[in-house]
């Protein structure tokens, strides 16, 4: 690091945790996000004001007006641009060190296979089942740790899924693709600001620990928000041995 990283960096030097070593293994780092709305949004500005030295982000979408109540990387200037092109620009007035990755494409199978292999991390941002399924399988063939968010009205989730771990259980596990239920989306059912913006934080924690290597990330454990009585539940997972995406009968 020079210089002027060792100032810009120096409140996370200062954590035991992390030192210099771990801001250097953060600079090192690749983070996938796919995903750049609400979630994708927050998690894309911690990543890259942390200093994660390559950042892909992947969505198709545009940026819409009604976009700007919760999705805080975008702006007015930048309605009718691609979201992915969007977050880049957000990421490089902050961090110019960044080198930010736009890809314009819908996250189908073939793309996932090609750039989750070459990621460190991975989070999932999006907003519907299919493309949540996808992530997870290209994240247990690839053996890459997957942050998983979602949120919807006034109830956010998150969780990490670990494919470097035998034991772990996959997204999956949890939710069967054969039992996926009808997709909803904010455009019908709402959803309130500040929940996407607590979701993508932490979902920007959990890929700075996984990235570092300090604490206990949530792998195993399904962290479950009402924010109406901002109150938090935290459910146990394990893996499913039928489990047609990383189970071992």
């Amino acid at each position: 690091m020079n210089d002027a990283q060792l100032l810009r960096y120096s409140r996370h030097i200062l954590l035991d945790d992390i030192g210099i070593d771990g801001q250097a293994r953060l600079l090192g780092s690749h983070a996938l996000i796919i995903g750049a709305g609400g979630l994708g949004s927050p998690a894309a500005l911690y990543l890259g004001s942390a200093g994660v030295g390559r950042i892909t982000v992947v969505d198709h979408d545009r940026v819409e007006a009604t976009n700007l109540q919760r999705q805080v990387a975008h702006t007015m200037g930048r309605i009718g641009h691609f979201k992915a092109l969007s977050i880049a620009e957000a990421i490089a007035q902050i961090n110019p060190d960044v080198q930010v990755t736009a890809v314009t494409q819908r996250a189908n199978d073939e793309l996932l296979n090609d750039l989750v292999q070459h990621a460190d991390v991975v989070l999932d941002c999006t907003d519907n089942f299919q493309t949540r399924h996808a992530i997870n399988r290209a994240c247990v063939q690839h053996a890459k740790p997957l942050v998983s968010g979602a949120a919807l009205q006034l109830d956010g989730q998150v969780s990490v899924f670990d494919a470097r771990q035998p034991s772990a259980p996959c997204y999956a596990c949890l939710f069967p693709e054969a039992e996926a239920p009808e997709e909803t989306n904010c455009a019908t059912m709402g959803v309130f600001a500040p929940l996407v913006g607590i979701i993508g934080s932490m979902q920007a924690a959990e890929a700075l620990k996984l990235l570092c290597g300090f604490g206990e990330s949530l792998t195993g454990r399904l962290l479950m928000l009402d924010a109406r009585h901002m109150s938090w539940t935290e459910m146990g997972a394990r893996q499913q041995p039928d489990c047609k995406v990383c189970g071992h009968p």
